[in-house]
């Protein structure tokens, strides 16, 4: 595990350090040749239709009649699940085991404990819910099905996807009327990206 994070340590320092180049000649650019910039930025401006993109998720797909109409063998199967899964999470969940896995030996794991707990008790819960919903589905489910349809929302998400469509050229012309400022501010903190990565390389 310690290995695995000095190699996640270390793949980050070098993206932060070719960002950090990046910034830098990006804000070289924006002090010294703020219309090429210009010229750079347009080139690489593109327009995504979401409309095409996320057509294929504005579909039915109709499994209400698949489990309702094999409610027993759905219920059995669920519950058979849920209590095989409850149990290993009643008995087998060892939080100190998981924490020493995933975190090392360290002083302080109060933070992996409290994770596995919080993972624990939602997957009890869950659990309960899917023997309660198992059973519903043996015993009682036609009953089950008119509480899941009125449970049922209809979210209207095209305002979302309209705001998404529309193109945002505010930013662009933001950046390109104070090329000095924001030359400035994006090189200064390139900068410190750059030395701090190199800092830490050399450590």
């Amino acid at each position: 595990m310690n290995l695995l994070w000095e190699i996640g340590l270390q793949t980050i320092e070098i993206l932060t350090l070719v960002f950090g180049i990046l910034g830098m000649t990006l804000s070289l650019m924006l002090l010294f040749a703020p219309r090429v910039t210009q010229s750079v930025s347009n080139l690489f401006n593109r327009s995504l239709d979401i409309d095409r993109k996320l057509g294929f998720l504005d579909r039915d797909i109709p499994t209400e009649n698949f489990i309702y109409g094999h409610s027993i063998v759905i219920g059995a199967l669920l519950v058979a699940g849920s209590v095989f899964a409850f149990l290993f999470f009643l008995f087998k969940f060892d939080v100190a085991l998981f924490t020493l896995i995933f975190f090392g030996i360290r002083e302080s794991t109060v933070f992996g404990e409290i994770l596995f707990q919080t993972i624990g008790w939602v997957g009890r819960v869950t659990c309960l819910l899917g023997m309660a919903v198992g059973l519903g589905l043996i015993l009682a489910p036609r009953k089950l099905r008119a509480i899941e349809q009125h449970m049922n929302r209809w979210i209207e998400t095209r305002v979302l996807i309209d705001k998404v469509n529309r193109p945002v050229k505010s930013l662009d012309t933001v950046f390109f009327r104070y090329p000095v400022f924001f030359g400035l501010l994006g090189g200064s903190i390139s900068c410190l990206l750059i030395v701090l990565s190199v800092l830490n390389l050399l450590h």
